[in-house]
């Protein structure tokens, strides 16, 4: 990956499904989505925050980072290199992963609600 602060690393080139992704995968999606309502641009660290809280147990970076850069290699989010440091990234959803997180709220709807 480059240096360049303005890179921006997604790639689009299929839409997955939503039950194409592990439950940890869906977590950090929504873990960014929500955590971006709130700061705008979302660093690593604070996405690893988040999901201990919700596992309940500590979650180490060998876990996180390639998760993160998986996600972002499907289009589902943004990764931006930050000028703070060479290492630290910010992570933003892109439209097509909402569009993952609008079919996962509907399928879990659709059986909350009794419907197939």
């Amino acid at each position: 990956m480059s240096s360049d602060a303005t890179t921006t690393t997604t790639t689009e080139t299929h839409n997955p499904h939503h039950t194409d992704l592990s439950r940890f995968e869906i977590d950090l999606l929504t873990v960014t989505a929500r955590l971006e309502a709130t700061l705008g641009d979302v660093k690593g660290l604070a996405i690893k925050e988040r999901l201990e809280e919700i596992h309940g147990e500590r979650i180490n970076h060998g876990r996180l980072y390639p998760n993160l850069d998986g996600l972002a290699e499907k289009g589902l989010i943004e990764k931006r290199p930050q000028a703070i440091d060479d290492r630290t990234n910010a992570y933003r959803v892109t439209q097509a992963g909402f569009r993952l997180l609008d079919q996962r709220r509907d399928h879990l709807s659709a059986a909350v609600d009794g419907g197939a």
